[in-house]
């Protein structure tokens, strides 16, 4: 199965899971009714800020978008050659999936992120709090939240809440490759 098929069969999958239809879900994630059908049957390729926005509305992290299979079949070793690596069409940035198990409490991603592009999430709340360590391994990153702005080189780690919206702006001429842990928690830091 493509990487398209499986994130439609996911997609479709946790917004049945909730027992919602087409309409709820894009009440809940201001996601059109007609885009998020086209997601569902693998005719689009949506967007980091459009994924973001319908994980956020099913209360999971975007990374377990990106899983395929029943927790139970799934082994807990992710060979490189089963990631599955998503591609965002409007900046081209790359993410590919780390973690095997979708309900790990800590996932793992790893990101190029190329020169001069920039992806904007805006604050969604979520059911459960989620912060995210990202550790920059090449090139540069600028990334901005409420909580603050930074500028991130190669060996610099940042901690920070996913709730509240961030920007990350790749201001390098090379692209940036970057690891983000992703740890769920029963209170806000």
């Amino acid at each position: 199965m493509d990487f398209q098929q499986m994130l439609a069969a996911r997609l479709r999958g946790l917004r049945e899971q909730q027992g919602w239809s087409l309409e709820q879900l894009a009440e809940r994630s201001g996601v059109s009714r007609s885009n998020i059908s086209n997601i569902e049957r693998g005719q689009s390729s949506p967007t980091a800020v459009v994924l973001d926005k319908l994980a956020t509305a099913l209360g999971v992290p975007l990374a377990s978008l990106f899983t395929s299979e029943p927790e139970e079949s799934v082994s807990p070793c992710s060979r490189v050659q089963e990631q599955p690596v998503w591609t965002d069409p409007q900046s081209g940035y790359q993410r590919r999936r780390l973690t095997a198990l979708a309900q790990a409490p800590l996932q793992m991603v790893e990101v190029r992120f190329p020169a001069g592009q920039s992806v904007h999430y805006a604050p969604q709340p979520l059911p459960t709090h989620w912060h995210q360590q990202i550790w920059l391994l090449d090139g540069e990153m600028q990334i901005e939240s409420p909580e603050g702005q930074w500028q991130l080189r190669a060996g610099d780690c940042l901690c920070m809440s996913i709730e509240g919206g961030t920007r990350f702006v790749n201001p390098g001429s090379t692209t940036a490759r970057y690891l983000v842990a992703l740890v769920r928690s029963t209170h806000a830091i």
